[in-house]
């Protein structure tokens, strides 16, 4: 029988504690040995057919296999599932709505690389692009460190109301929302940016000395948030070096290998220093791989056999 788990069933069985320890342990383990693929192709119109495969992580005795629908002018843009299946014997444990998988795991594992790489004594958080992703960051962040200020910013200017309003009562404090990306930056130490952008929408002259910038918008070809001056001026952190010269964030800014630091996997694990000194601007850009999908699948699966939760389905009845 396969385990059916519903963005509602996610939602009442996971917490950002728990899955930041499972990222955590996910990033220090080993990879189980698989190479991992990320496949993404152009459909007619506007959207594009997304894999990630396969989702491995030393000690945990499953895989996953991730099929995205990825149409931006939808709401939601993200569909699809996340398969989970038994590493012994193939057999199909579970099925997850991915949006909600890939907003966990996305916004919770740049946490954690926002919160490394952040100077120890910034708390003044702009999130520019206020969507699912940028609210799963907000929330792991505020795990990790006290987060004392909060700009933000969206082309549509009610969804950014409602993220000020609620995460404001949330954290306890007034949060402000600008329609400028360059304004929302100016007095954060913090910036979180998840966005569909295609043209960078800041540069190094936007950013003061000592910002740290989590960008998540530039996982394909074609799409950018931080210009190639930024760039080449930051100590750049990914998540996989080689996926971030093909598809990511030095990909569209016409960067090489050179210009990264290193991986947040050597970052935790302390084989490359995060940031150097206090004036320097750091910027965490993570495509997202596969194995994360299985860290939070793995955790809600097992949180729901625990609690009874989810719907059971015989694919082979």
């Amino acid at each position: 029988m396969t385990l059916l788990l519903t963005r509602s069933d996610l939602e009442s069985l996971l917490d950002p504690a728990g899955c930041l320890d499972a990222l955590r342990r996910g990033f220090t383990a080993g990879d189980g040995g698989a190479a991992a693929r990320r496949v993404i192709a152009k459909l007619p119109g506007q959207g594009t057919a997304t894999a990630l495969l396969p989702g491995v992580v030393e000690e945990i005795p499953a895989y996953t296999v991730k099929v995205n629908a990825k149409f931006p002018g939808s709401r939601p843009a993200l569909r699809g599932v996340v398969c989970l299946h038994d590493l012994g014997s193939g057999e199909l444990l579970a099925q997850l709505d991915s949006a909600t998988v890939t907003a966990w795991r996305t916004g919770l594992a740049a946490a954690l690389g926002t919160h490394a790489l952040a100077r120890p004594d910034a708390g003044t958080v702009a999130v520019i692009g206020a969507g699912a992703q940028a609210e799963l960051v907000l929330r792991g962040l505020s795990e990790l460190r006290e987060v004392r200020g909060l700009t933000v910013c969206d082309l549509d200017a009610g969804r950014a109301r409602d993220f000020a309003e609620r995460h404001g009562a949330r954290l306890g404090l007034t949060a402000a929302v600008v329609a400028d990306p360059r304004a929302a930056v100016q007095d954060a130490g913090i910036v979180v940016m998840a966005t569909w952008a295609r043209r960078p929408l800041l540069h190094a002259a936007d950013v003061p000395h000592g910002t740290h910038l989590t960008s998540l918008g530039a996982d394909e070809p074609g799409k950018a948030e931080l210009g190639a001056d930024l760039l080449e001026g930051a100590r750049v952190v990914v998540d996989d070096v080689p996926l971030a010269v093909e598809v990511g964030v030095l990909a569209d800014a016409g960067l090489d290998v050179k210009h990264a630091a290193g991986t947040l996997r050597d970052l935790l694990r302390g084989q490359v220093p995060g940031r150097v000194k206090g004036g320097e601007i750091t910027v965490y850009a993570p495509v997202g791989l596969p194995w994360q999908d299985l860290a939070l699948s793995w955790t809600a699966y097992k949180a729901a056999r625990a609690a009874g939760t989810g719907t059971h389905f015989d694919f082979l009845a």
